[in-house]
């Protein structure tokens, strides 16, 4: 099966940003700034990163008010005149709704500059709350993806294999795989262009994916991988895109991961070491140490071309 969508870069001016899709560059004519999309960012980053960050705004907001407070004339009761930090101590109280009582507004300003900051304070602690229950509530999928797609032959046809599993053990159900080729080719016009080939699987889906789950596609007539070797990848610099979803019976959360592979990550004329194995009791068992080794086979000695 073959996905005729196409993508080819229009010409650009100005500055552009760069992303890595399946290990090419594409450069897009739009600087994204910081504050485009903030919320992603917040939800994307590293829990270091984001609690460094968060304890930054902290410290400039209530930098902030205490000048505003340093702005009018003994607004806050007992600060000492010659500790002009101290503006800073009350803000830290006022904006996290503390309130230990020895400081307090005394004047006009200093109750005004103190709604706002108490307002302020409210709406930044229910940002911080949603944005930390997102964290932890957002569904995490602990697939295992080979190293290295294989090359072998497979019922007597020369075949693709890719090899997964669910780190976490537990069931995924109704589990969908999808593989895709991305190479770049020419139109008969002879434009260059980025096309997406989605690879027909024996098997794409899976009702239980709780262990090792192994994805083929046979290189068949209708294949676009019929005829192709590890050099000709090479020239239209070939990669491999798996996603992989299903439904976590554990939390009922819908879970989606996707891996990448370059042309040279694929091994040809090899198949996985096998890793799954019974024990005496019975129980089927994964050898995760040994899940992306791979041995050297015969190559096929089937033709296939295209028809």
């Amino acid at each position: 099966m073959t996905d005729r969508r196409e993508y080819s870069p229009p010409a650009l001016r100005g500055a552009g940003r760069t992303f890595h899709i399946a290990g090419r560059d594409i450069v897009i004519g739009r600087s994204a700034g910081f504050w485009s999309d903030l919320h992603h960012r917040a939800l994307t980053v590293s829990w270091p990163v984001f609690f460094l960050g968060a304890a930054a705004v902290f410290l400039v907001f209530n930098t902030f008010f205490a000048a505003l407070y340093s702005l009018g004339t003994d607004p806050i009761a007992n600060i000492p005149k010659d500790s002009p930090h101290s503006l800073l101590y009350f803000s830290i109280e006022t904006l996290a709704t503390v309130g230990y009582g020895d400081m307090h507004p005394q004047t006009d300003w200093g109750h005004i500059v103190a709604t706002i900051e108490i307002f302020t304070g409210m709406s930044m602690m229910a940002v911080m709350t949603g944005l930390v229950f997102t964290r932890f509530s957002r569904p995490q999928a602990r697939f295992l993806f080979a190293n290295n797609p294989v090359v072998a032959p497979f019922d007597g046809m020369p075949t693709l294999m890719v090899r997964i599993a669910n780190a976490r053990g537990n069931i995924i159900a109704d589990a969908t795989a999808k593989l895709w080729l991305v190479r770049d080719e020419k139109s008969l016009e002879g434009l260059s262009i980025r096309r997406f080939h989605q690879l027909e699987l024996r098997r794409q889906e899976n009702p239980l994916f709780a262990l090792s789950w192994t994805l083929y596609h046979t290189i068949g007539p209708e294949s676009p991988l019929v005829g192709c070797d590890a050099d000709t990848l090479a020239a239209g610099e070939a990669a491999l895109i798996l996603t992989v979803d299903g439904l976590d019976e554990s939390t009922t959360q819908h879970l989606m991961a996707r891996n990448t592979w370059t042309h040279g990550d694929i091994r040809w004329n090899h198949r996985y070491v096998d890793v799954l194995s019974r024990g005496a009791d019975g129980r089927m068992r994964l050898d995760y140490a040994r899940f992306h080794e791979v041995v050297e086979v015969a190559p096929s000695a089937v033709a296939v071309t295209a028809e």
